[in-house]
């Protein structure tokens, strides 16, 4: 095992434990079904008093065996670990921790959120928590479908299933904390460190280009275009910058040509000189 598995294994623990107290102390209490086998394990929980982890593994083994046989090994140790350390987490801390708060806003908000940095250390990790990603992906295989609708698809069903056990008003707190826990996943994964991305289109291209690298200290690449109207061929600036750099960058195009079509755009992740470090992972 390398030095990075380890790490991965950590992470992989440390996320499963983060889901398992937002299930703990906000979602199940509070009748709160965001999705998922987790989802329907809280169903579950409030019709039959089944144990939340006990239910997300029995669910999620079967699933876990189908995945390995139809999309092959990747569905490895690492997603079987996470399967077993929510499950397991979820059971002991139980009975030890009760729930934060009712204000069904907060738990929508707090409990989505704190799952959804949990997922998304844990998909960081290269593992999962096994779930309807597996049978996403399976409805991928078969249908055509991709696995993100598949994956919304079958949120749905389980979400409209809490309706119907619980109440509508829990269903809709249901997608609110969904659509946090989505947010929380992309945060952790990409980062907030959003920058922005400036296509430059002028006639002056050389000259701004020269200011971007001495006033910006910014790289800039150049990209061949043609114009559709004119068929001319014209030099495209392609510069990344931070947000706060914006203005600063406007001031230089419009200094130098005020007639300039600049395009910015938002940038999620940015890898290179400037900006974040390589990393290269081991295998």
């Amino acid at each position: 095992m390398t030095r990075q598995d380890i790490y991965d294994y950590l992470g992989i623990t440390v996320g499963s434990i983060l889901i398992s107290l937002a299930l703990v102390i906000f979602l199940v209490p509070n009748r709160i079904a965001a999705g998922g086998v987790s989802g329907l394990a809280t169903v579950l929980y409030h019709l039959f008093n089944w144990p939340v982890g006990t239910v997300i593994l029995a669910l999620n083994v079967p699933l876990f065996i189908l995945g390995v046989k139809e999309l092959g090994a990747k569905f490895g140790f690492k997603t079987l670990y996470g399967i077993i350390i929510l499950s397991v987490a979820t059971d002991l801390l139980a009975p030890h921790l009760s729930f934060v708060t009712d204000d069904l806003l907060l738990v929508a908000i707090y409990g989505g959120g704190l799952a959804g940095v949990g997922l998304g250390i844990v998909f960081k990790s290269k593992g999962t928590t096994g779930g309807t990603d597996l049978v996403a992906q399976i409805i991928s295989k078969y249908t055509g479908l991709s696995a993100g609708k598949g994956l919304l698809i079958i949120d749905f069903f389980v979400i409209s299933l809490a309706g119907i056990v619980f109440n509508i008003e829990l269903a809709l707190y249901a997608l609110i904390s969904l659509a946090i826990t989505s947010t929380a996943i992309d945060l952790v994964q990409e980062g907030s460190n959003i920058s922005k991305g400036a296509f430059i289109i002028s006639d002056f291209a050389g000259e701004i280009k020269k200011e971007i690298i001495d006033e910006l200290d910014r790289g800039v690449t150049i990209l061949n275009g043609r114009g559709g109207f004119t068929e001319e061929d014209k030099d495209i600036l392609l510069c990344i910058i931070s947000r706060s750099e914006v203005s600063d960058l406007k001031n230089v195009v419009h200094t130098i040509d005020k007639d300039a079509f600049v395009i910015i755009t938002e940038v999620r992740e940015v890898l290179g000189e400037g900006f974040k470090e390589n990393i290269i992972e081991e295998v």
